[in-house]
Order: C-alpha cells, then structure tokens, then sequence
C-alpha cells in the first residue's frame, strides 16, 4: 500500500500532495537526513546573524558616539553651517563642505564608470567571442584589486600633470583628478555585474527579437537592456557607494582642506578623508574634535543608506521574472 502525505515547504505555500512508501525505514532514512542538515542548518543561521551583529555594532557605536556630540553642537548649525573648521580656535562645524567634496567627486567618478561600464558589459555579453569576453573580464577586474592608495598616486603624479597641460591654472590638489580615477577603479564594478545580468536574459527574448528583423545592436539596446536593468541599476548603486566610501584618492589627490564649492577644478576635503585626517592626528579620545569623526560617519552612513534604499527599490521596480 502506498499512503499520500501533504507537505508544506516552509515559505508556506499551498500543500502540495505526494504519494510515497510510508515504511518506518523510510521514515527513519528521513529524520536522519534531518539531523544531519541540522548543524549546517544552525552554522548558516549563525553566520547571517553575525553579520547582522556586526552592523546593528557598528551603527549603534556610531549613534553612541554622535549623540556625545550633539550634546554641543546643534543639529540645526551641523546640518546648515557652510564651514567646518572643527579644530580652529574659533570652531565651526556644518558639514556642508565635505558633504560637497564627498558628492562632486562620486558625480565625477560615476560620471566616467557608468557610460564606460555599461558599454563594456553589452560589448562583453552581446558582440564579443566567448574567447575574448574570458580573456577580458579577468583583466577588468584586476582593477578592483589594486589597492586605492597606488590610485591615489596615480590620480596626484600622472592625472593631475596630465590635465594641467590642457588646464594650466589646474591646482595640484583638486576634485577633478580625484574623481576621474576613482571613476577609472569602480568600472569593474559597473561592468562585471552588468555584464552578469546582461548574460541571465533568456536567450528566448534575442531570439524573438532577431525573427523580428532587428540587428544585434537594436537587440542589445532595446531587448537585453531593459530586460537587465534590474541587475544593471545594482551595479549602478553599489558603484555608487563605493565612491561614496573611497578613501585614500581623495585624501591624496584631492587635498584635507574643506571648501564649500561645486567647481572640480578646486580642490575639497570629504567625509572619509577627513576621518582619516584625525584619526591619525594627536586629539584626545572623548574632546570634542575627536568626537566629529563620529558625527561626519553617521552623515556618511545615512547617505551610503538611502543610496541602498533607492537601489532595493529600483529593483523592485524592475526586477524581471523569468
């Protein structure tokens, strides 16, 4: 005899009815199977929790540490001020200033990744040989593993002497260097991912279009594009934040001074290379300098987030499903 048993999956979707050997044998195979899953089961559980314990960590230290310094400053004067000069004698502390510098060079930087990016990942996945696109992509994304300070250098002696030959008046400290670079290290970024998305279309969707009479470039823009721009616009956000966080190009080519403006040829401070300014300075633990840094990462942390808010929500929109 064969009896039908009603499984549930644990997502909880409608039972589903299966006719299997109820023999006790069976049963024990099952529950032994379940045992052995179990451990596996509690190492990957423990695993995401960790991870989730390490941010709710490292926001609550930086919620911690900023409410010590808003107990002096006002959020009002910290939102509005268009200086900051935390550690002048007559201190000021709007964070205008490397909010400016933190967006123009990210601007500058996408500026450069996401036309070149996107333009690479649809050659790579629609006109290039399979030889070429693995010949390629490797090399693309060696650009990732050069550490950011040989770009950061690279950006101050060879970008910066470069476009003072076309801009003489061109300071050796400015944005405009600092973002083409950084521009130039997050294209893997863009690429790659683009790429991979571009490749999960069915290839149902470039066929229908070719019996259609449109020509490879047609297909790529007006079928495979579309049909990507889920995974596409992730690439977008996540280049984003990378920007947002970089650190050591714009500490080295685009100067520690904080300055209001949203001309590229100036040289600004950021968020992140100011936090690195004082972290390796000699303020004491707990003044109120000291505790800036706390203030400039939290203002950095929200803006990396509604980037991330914006990027679920993109993907949401138009995510495809296939």
């Amino acid at each position: 005899m064969q009896d039908q048993y009603l499984l549930e999956n644990r997502a909880g979707d409608a039972p589903v009815l299966e006719t299997s050997a109820a023999s006790p044998a069976h049963l024990t195979r099952l529950k032994r199977v379940r045992w052995r899953e179990w451990p596996i089961e509690m190492l990957l559980f423990g695993a995401a929790g960790f991870s989730i314990l390490i941010n709710v960590g490292i926001v609550g230290t930086l919620i911690y540490e900023s409410l010590v310094f808003f107990r002096h400053v006002s959020l009002w004067d910290f939102l509005t001020d268009p200086l900051w000069t935390p550690l002048f004698a007559d201190p000021h502390y709007g964070i205008l200033p490397l909010l400016c510098g933190t967006v123009m060079t990210s601007l500058i930087a996408l500026a450069v990744a996401v036309p070149v990016g996107t333009i690479i990942a649809l050659y790579l996945s629609e006109f290039a040989s399979p030889w070429v696109r693995e010949a390629i992509k490797p090399v693309l994304e060696l650009l990732s593993a050069v550490p950011t300070v040989v770009f950061g250098y690279f950006a101050l002696l060879f970008m910066t002497p470069l476009l003072q030959k076309f801009i003489p008046d061109l300071p050796g400290f400015n944005m405009l260097s600092a973002g083409l670079v950084m521009g130039i290290m997050i294209i893997p970024y863009v690429s790659s991912l683009s790429e991979d998305a571009m490749q999960a279309v069915p290839m149902l969707l470039r066929e229908g279009a070719y019996a259609c009479g449109a020509n490879r470039l047609t297909t790529a823009l007006r079928v495979v594009f579309p049909a990507a721009l889920s995974g596409i616009g992730a690439s977008y956000i996540l280049a984003i934040s990378r920007a947002v966080g970089e650190t050591m190009i714009v500490a080295v080519a685009a100067g520690m001074q904080p300055n209001l403006t949203w001309n590229p040829l100036k040289g600004a401070a950021t968020v992140t290379a100011y936090i690195v300014q004082v972290s390796l300075g000699d303020l004491p633990h707990g003044s109120i300098g000291y505790q800036t840094i706390f203030a400039a990462g939290l203002a950095l942390f929200l803006l990396t987030l509604v980037f991330n808010i914006l990027g679920h929500l993109l993907r949401r929109r138009f995510r495809e499903v296939y």
